[in-house]
C-alpha cells in the first residue's frame, strides 16, 4: 500500500519535512517513490505540488494523521469530523459499571476493611 507520510531532513531541532510517497514498509527516511511537497513547521511554510498528490490520491494512496491535516488546510480533500472520547467521563463510566454490578454485601465489606 501507498502512504503519504513526513521525511524528516534538516538540522538538530531544526527539523523540516518533505511530503513523499512510499511503501506502507518502508522506512520513515528511506528512498520515496516520490516527492510531493515540503512542509516546514518552524515558520508555518507549506508548498504541495497539487497535481501529483492528486494523481497519488485517486491511486488510493493513504495519508498519516499529519499529512492529512495539511492537506485539508490547502484544500486538497475535505475535512473529516473527528471523534474523540472525553477518557475522564468514560473512566468515570467504567468505575460506576463495576460498582453497580457488585452485590450490596460486598460493597458494605470493601467499606469496613478499607477502613
Amino acid at each position: 500500500m501507498i502512504k503519504l507520510r513526513l521525511k524528516r531532513f534538516g538540522k538538530k531541532r531544526e527539523a523540516s519535512f518533505r511530503l513523499v510517497a512510499c511503501n506502507s514498509t518502508s522506512r520513515r527516511d528511506g528512498r520515496p517513490l516520490q516527492e510531493l511537497g515540503f512542509y516546514n513547521p518552524r515558520t508555518k511554510e507549506t508548498r504541495l505540488d497539487t497535481e501529483a498528490l492528486r494523481v497519488r490520491l485517486s491511486q488510493g494512496a493513504q495519508p498519516t494523521d499529519a499529512v492529512r491535516s495539511l492537506l485539508e488546510k490547502g484544500g486538497l480533500i475535505d475535512k473529516r469530523p473527528r471523534v474523540t472520547k472525553n477518557l475522564d467521563q468514560t473512566k468515570k463510566s467504567q468505575s460506576s459499571k463495576v460498582a453497580s454490578s457488585k452485590p450490596a454485601d460486598e460493597k458494605a465489606e470493601e467499606v469496613t476493611t478499607e477502613s
